[in-house]
């Protein structure tokens, strides 16, 4: 469970503790250097995002997201190691925790575009229950009208950050998701999730502002609101460049990959090689479809690209193997 430095975590505000929208405009007057630096870092991961192919665009932002659901999940307490998350998703069950892994196929969806932020029952994916009494007892975030007001209450507390960029008000929304209740106490994921979609308001092809491991430091914080942003903001800038790192190792792979398979006939090599590039996770039946080749094919291809130090299964399975780039 993570730490609290945040006297408004478990619940309401401490007295003198309440939301100070101004207090958050304030602190980005005195941070628009270290604004500036995250924007930059932003712009060029989404240029570059938005300059691949379709099918190629959509992995990197799974793949993006599956390393930033790692690290939110670690943060929470509940760790599971990307492939895991992966490997649940294409139904090649991982053994890991229940609760952890339906939070982690949640926040994968969410990360990858699906859902509406401004719709806050829909995005988190609550039903109405209204079983007298019980929902009350049982819950651990409000239910039903309680949760509508909670949510209504936060929108207010947004609306009022309108002055702040959306790349700096992260901690902003954390703090009042966490003063209206809106998630369990021990749920990270949610507002990390919530958040990092919001951050990514006005960009072309990214559709979340990713921290990496940089969001450990960050996504339960305390202290005075400028040093809180400021901290958030250098998260975000190194998250960001971390991010892009990540894309070019992937486009460095392909292009070694490519010259490994250079001698080998035909064109099918080429075409594995491609669909492990733009798919963080592969099986040999998805290879059939992606490449247009046959089965048998798919399989021999992918244990060449493994003698070669190019590919990895991940799953230790004699069937339904899954294969991801290696190297």
């Amino acid at each position: 469970m993570p730490s609290d430095p945040d006297p408004s975590y478990h619940g309401k505000a401490a007295p003198g503790q309440l939301f100070n929208a101004a207090a958050w405009g304030a602190a980005q007057a005195g941070l628009a250097e270290a604004l500036a630096r995250a924007s930059l870092a932003l712009g060029r991961l989404d240029g570059m995002l938005a300059a691949l192919p379709a099918e190629a665009r959509a992995g990197a932002v799974t793949r993006l997201a599956l390393i930033e659901l790692e690290a939110m999940l670690w943060a929470q307490g509940t760790p599971l190691q990307r492939e895991e998350i992966g490997r649940d998703l294409m139904e090649a069950r991982a053994g890991a925790d229940l609760e952890a892994m339906r939070l982690a196929r949640w926040g994968l969806r969410r990360l990858e575009g699906q859902g509406n932020p401004a719709d806050l029952r829909g995005f988190l994916g609550l039903h109405r229950a209204e079983v007298s009494g019980l929902d009350e007892m049982l819950a651990t975030r409000p239910t039903g009208g309680s949760f509508d007001a909670a949510a209504a209450e936060f929108h207010d507390m947004a609306a009022g950050l309108a002055a702040v960029a959306p790349l700096a008000r992260g901690p902003a929304l954390r703090m009042a998701w966490r003063i209206c209740g809106l998630s369990a106490p021990e749920v990270l994921a949610e507002p990390a999730v919530w958040t990092a979609r919001d951050m990514a308001a006005g960009c072309e092809a990214l559709r979340f502002v990713p921290f990496g491991r940089h969001g450990r430091g960050v996504w339960v914080d305390g202290g005075p609101v400028p040093e809180r942003m400021g901290r958030h903001l250098a998260a975000v800038t190194a998250g960001l460049v971390e991010a892009r790192q990540e894309l070019v190792r992937v486009a460095d792979w392909q292009a070694r990959a490519l010259a490994a398979v250079a001698r080998i006939k035909g064109e099918n090599p080429a075409r594995v090689v491609a669909a492990l590039a733009a798919h963080p996770i592969l099986s040999a039946s998805m290879l059939e479809g992606l490449a247009g080749i046959s089965r048998d094919t798919a399989e021999r291809l992918l244990l060449r690209l493994q003698s070669l130090g190019l590919a990895r299964e991940i799953t230790g399975a004699r069937r339904f193997r899954l294969w991801v780039l290696a190297g």
